[in-house]
């Protein structure tokens, strides 16, 4: 069964959220963890958590995924900044984890010029701090586009800040199409390739979830800029090849595309059209 959603806003409430998602047929979601673009976040009153808990029963909900907050940085030098994503880390997984949410995403850091060898070491570090290994959730780390001084664009980053991990079990990956096609990876001409390269690099077994979004900026530009699923650079055929491949078909797909609630149930209807039409011809 596919497992799709879009990321969804939780200002009306997590349960409000839940029954959004069912109106948009769709059996799963991303959330934040916290205002993404600032550090304060809403603690849920236990009546809205159970109401919130049993529609994702009753509905069959696949894996949910957090979002870290854009604001933090765990490749900072800057003390201010470290602390801040430390502190985000550690109280959002602790929060999550509470919730019952399966996993929680977040990108890896911007060096900011000072090198990505160093600047990984602060990433592991905050990762240390913030993982007792106790957890249910997976912490997610995201493929990125490579833009200005990102750490996460090349498999091998990623690998590199998994291998100083006290608790690399509770460690996984999520893969963001638009991001990986922007920085490089050919997932229109060579998917079975990269497939190839991300399970000799990581393995396969890393991947926890897919970011879906088509690339309103060529191969290669490293530019994050996302599109709605066949209106970029990707393409309908790609993107619908790439869920339909055996490596990742199983996996939980969220949207991240810029359209509204209403342009969010069209796109998944149409994705869910693409996919039963592609089974019946074959």
């Amino acid at each position: 069964m596919l497992i799709i959603g879009t990321h969804m806003s939780i200002a009306g409430g997590l349960a409000k959220t839940a029954e959004n998602v069912v109106e948009m047929e769709a059996n799963t979601m991303q959330i934040f963890s916290r205002n993404p673009r600032g550090s304060n976040f809403r603690v849920p009153e236990p009546a809205e958590i159970d109401k919130f808990q049993s529609i994702r029963k009753e509905k069959h909900f696949g894996p949910l995924l957090a979002h870290a907050p854009y604001t933090m940085n765990l490749a900072s030098a800057q003390e201010k900044v470290y602390k801040f994503a430390c502190t985000v880390m550690r109280e959002d997984i602790a929060r999550m984890d509470a919730l019952g949410i399966e996993n929680i995403v977040f990108h890896p850091g911007s060096h900011t010029g000072i090198g990505v060898e160093e600047r990984i070491k602060n990433i592991t570090a905050g990762l240390n701090q913030a993982i007792t290994g106790r957890e249910n959730i997976t912490v997610l780390l995201e493929t990125m586009s490579g833009k200005g001084t990102e750490i996460g664009a090349r498999f091998e980053q990623l690998k590199a800040i998994r291998d100083g991990l006290e608790h690399p079990e509770r460690v996984g990956i999520c893969l963001d199409t638009c991001h990986v096609f922007s920085a490089g990876y050919d997932i229109v001409n060579d998917l079975e390739g990269v497939l190839e390269e991300f399970d000799r690099v990581l393995g396969l077994e890393l991947l926890r979830a897919v970011h879906f979004n088509d690339s309103s900026m060529p191969f290669g530009s490293h530019k994050d800029r996302h599109s709605p699923i066949g209106a970029g650079m990707i393409g309908l055929d790609a993107l619908i090849s790439f869920m339909k491949h055996p490596a990742v078909r199983e996996l939980p797909f969220y949207t991240e595309t810029p359209l509204d609630d209403e342009g969010h149930k069209a796109e998944i209807r149409m994705i869910k059209e693409k996919i039963g039409e592609a089974a019946c011809g074959e």
